[in-house]
């Protein structure tokens, strides 16, 4: 990068999370968070894309945006080129370890619901009995017995409570299993169990050191708490005003919400 991009932008890396942060509700990207991002490439930064979807969920967003760049999907678990249709890097989750890691999370809570989400670039999500699917255009396949979560290899488990909250359930999945297994939530609905030791933080180092690109000059934005770890790893740090007050409470500063085009009102601001 010249020193006159460098001057008009100052981070090399831009980091999004896609739901809740660059996607509005419908799932769409707005016309002036696209020319922001535009802008802001173009001056010299790489835009890469940080969700805690697989890529099976995710490939679509990035076709109609026409990116064409790396992405972390999965909560980290998976580097993938967009532009090749293809997965650099892919981390599956223990399936020995993951049921043990619910048997423990069952034993102090009580009977669990669960999905899962098959490894690959066409891997399936699969619900089981009870568990609450958002509406939306997103493909799944419901199974009758969770046995047949564990016959392919996966990249995360789902969890819902019949009762408890998400932050309740999150905490006590913690605190039953953390010493085996990840747990974080991505969204209302949404606790997760990852490998151990996973987090989008660990998919974006990856895929800035392909791009030859540091932490120091990232700028992150997000709106959960999976994107803490993301937020830690980052050089500037942008939290959505519709965010989990967890991953506020970490920020370095808080935009409008997705709805509001937050993140194009902070990259205007930075090209200015």
């Amino acid at each position: 990068m010249s020193t006159a991009e460098s001057a008009r932008f100052p981070y090399q890396l831009i980091a999004t999370d896609l739901d809740g942060t660059l996607l509005r509700p419908d799932e769409t990207v707005s016309a002036r968070t696209r020319a922001a991002l535009a802008a802001a490439t173009a001056a010299g930064a790489a835009h890469i894309v940080v969700t805690g979807r697989a890529v099976p969920w995710t490939r679509h967003i990035l076709d109609d945006l026409g990116y064409r760049g790396l992405a972390v999907c999965g909560q980290g678990a998976q580097v993938y080129d967009a532009g090749e249709h293809r997965l650099l890097t892919s981390v599956t989750l223990d399936r020995q370890i993951a049921g043990l890691a619910l048997a423990k999370i069952e034993a102090e809570v009580g009977p669990l619901l669960l999905a899962a989400s098959r490894d690959g670039l066409d891997g399936e999500v699969l619900v089981g009995p009870g568990y609450r699917v958002h509406d939306g255009p997103l493909p799944y396949r419901p199974i009758r017995d969770t046995a047949d979560l564990w016959s392919a290899p996966l990249n995360k488990v789902y969890l819902q409570h019949p009762r408890l909250g998400d932050d309740e359930l999150a905490e006590a999945a913690r605190q039953a299993a953390g010493g085996l297994v990840g747990v974080t939530m991505a969204g209302e609905g949404i606790v997760e169990i990852l490998p151990l030791g996973l987090t989008k933080a660990t998919g974006l180092s990856l895929a800035a050191r392909r791009l030859g690109m540091k932490a120091a000059v990232t700028i992150a934005f997000g709106d959960m708490p999976n994107d803490i770890p993301m937020f830690a790893w980052a050089g500037h740090s942008v939290a959505m005003a519709n965010a989990h007050g967890d991953l506020k409470a970490v920020a370095d500063e808080v935009t409008l919400s997705n709805e509001e085009d937050g993140i194009a009102v902070v990259l205007e601001r930075l090209l200015e």
